[in-house]
């Protein structure tokens, strides 16, 4: 995932338009947008230190240095955490997504038990 991928998942996840964004990390709009849309596909150091900042984050991970894990420590991968975010944007509950895992679950042990 793109640089300019993360900003923007990490962005929409604390609700910053773009205005907000740019203003609290001192980073021109147009600037932030073109690093979002990957024209800019580069920035600075400087820039990414102050969008990682505000944006609760490390320039390692926004460059792809760093995975974020899970509390078992367990590396997460982005595409997870975007099928995440668009589940609970379609309405899933946390019970709908319970009985999910329980049906995985169930499935890989008849497999098993084959």
């Amino acid at each position: 995932m793109m640089v300019g991928e993360k900003i923007k998942i990490l962005r929409t996840r604390k609700k910053y338009s773009i205005t907000e964004l740019s203003e609290k990390a001192n980073v021109s709009k147009s600037y932030l947008s073109y690093i979002e849309r990957g024209i800019q596909k580069n920035p600075s150091m400087q820039v990414l230190t102050r969008l990682a900042k505000t944006l609760d984050t490390t320039v390692e991970y926004l460059t792809g240095q760093e995975k974020q894990v899970n509390k078992s420590g367990i590396p997460i991968d982005q595409e997870w955490l975007l099928l995440v975010d668009e589940a609970i944007k379609n309405g899933i509950s946390k019970e709908d997504f319970s009985f999910y895992l329980d049906f995985v679950k169930f499935k890989k042990h008849m497999n098993n038990d084959k």
